[in-house]
């Protein structure tokens, strides 16, 4: 399989965020010419090979569009959503799910619903976790889409939901 990425693009990983391609390896393995990303993730400098075969497979993929960032702030300004009743346990693991895709509306709907649900009541300990994780995630990917510093981009996400 030929890469779609290149040495210097930026793509999104799940649970980790946006990283650097930094190399594009080729390998022998068990009698098969493989390829494999090379990525540097943005912010930590965490080190994570993929193999190319499997990058869309895993949920790698590009940053997003000046779109779909347009169509993700339309999603958040949505707070008609239903109110959630189940306990926590299963809340976290239903935003687990969508966190783990590394779609950016699926971990939009996780930042969207948690901090409607922290206007109402307080959130668990995972919860407030989950919160930031899911609002750094959102934070450095529009950053990067929008090429402006993190600062501006978490202050505008926060005004969102500002009452």
């Amino acid at each position: 399989m030929e890469p779609s990425f290149r040495v210097g693009d930026k793509s999104v990983y799940p649970t980790v965020g946006v990283a650097d391609i930094v190399a594009v390896e080729h390998k022998r393995v068990g009698g098969a010419e493989l390829a494999f990303y090379h990525l540097r993730v943005l912010g930590s400098g965490l080190k994570i090979i993929v193999p190319v075969n499997k990058a869309e497979e895993n949920g790698m993929r590009p940053v997003a569009a000046e779109a779909e960032v347009d169509e993700l702030f339309e999603l958040l300004r949505d707070h008609e959503v239903p109110c959630d009743r189940q306990t926590w346990n299963r809340r976290h693991r239903g935003f687990m799910e969508k966190i783990r895709t590394g779609s950016l509306f699926e971990v939009g709907e996780v930042y969207r619903d948690l901090s409607l649900l922290k206007q109402s009541k307080q959130l668990s300990h995972s919860e407030k976790q989950m919160l930031r994780t899911a609002r750094a995630l959102l934070v450095k990917e529009l950053a990067v889409a929008r090429a402006s510093s993190e600062d501006d981009v978490a202050k505008e996400l926060d005004s969102v939901f500002k009452n």
